[in-house]
């Protein structure tokens, strides 16, 4: 039976530069032979991030967050999967809220309070995280690394990705806003010319996750 992937979209613009780069890499994965399972956090049901209910510390629920909300659905998913893309654009210096708040969930119910054996998951899978960034590259790196180090720890091993100077408008001359702070030629430039190479290794980061 083949792999499947869990691709989770956390970011609210559909078919834009996060979710592009995604779907690029569930593409690899799928043509690799998985079956492909993807979400997109800001079309759920109302969810929240964890309410800290402990249930998934009594031993009977022990990996298992019980909060039902529309997040249920994507952490089910993820703790049947063989691997998870999760992709999320820098907000503020940090994630989205969405991604958040799945990864609250997503790590908490893992997380025992035991020394002995911090983390109660059997099974552990590789997560590719991207993130996107209207900043430049390396601007957020200690941010990405300490999401990749709690990522390898309770989920799986974690490869990141990340895409810089984004561009954020299709066309900024039909605005009135004074953005003079960037270089929109340059990031125009960018996105016709470096963007689709990294979609391509998101592609084969995709892949990776199959095959590996």
């Amino acid at each position: 039976m083949g792999k499947t992937i869990v691709a989770v979209n956390a970011s609210s613009r559909k078919g834009w530069n996060t979710d592009t780069l995604v779907i690029e890499a569930a593409r690899g994965a799928q043509e690799a032979g998985a079956k492909i399972e993807k979400f997109d956090l800001f079309r759920l049901e109302k969810y929240t991030g964890c309410v800290s209910c402990f249930g998934c510390k009594r031993a009977k629920n022990a990996g298992r967050c019980i909060y039902r909300d529309g997040l249920t659905p994507v952490l089910d998913a993820i703790r049947q999967a063989d691997g998870l893309i999760i992709g999320s654009p820098n907000y503020l210096s940090e994630m989205t809220a969405s991604f958040r708040a799945l990864y609250e969930r997503l790590i908490f119910q893992n997380l025992t309070y035991n020394v002995e054996r911090p983390c109660c998951t059997e099974h552990f899978i590789p997560v590719l995280l991207i993130m996107t960034s209207n900043a430049q590259e390396g601007a957020y790196s200690q941010l990405v690394e300490g999401y990749q180090q709690t990522l390898s720890r309770f989920v799986g091993p974690t490869q990141t990705f990340v895409s810089g100077n984004t561009l954020q408008l299709r066309d900024y001359s039909k605005t009135d806003w004074e953005w003079t702070l960037f270089d929109i030629e340059a990031k125009k430039e960018r996105h016709e010319t470096v963007f689709p190479q990294e979609c391509h290794e998101a592609y084969e980061l995709g892949k990776t996750l199959v095959t590996a």
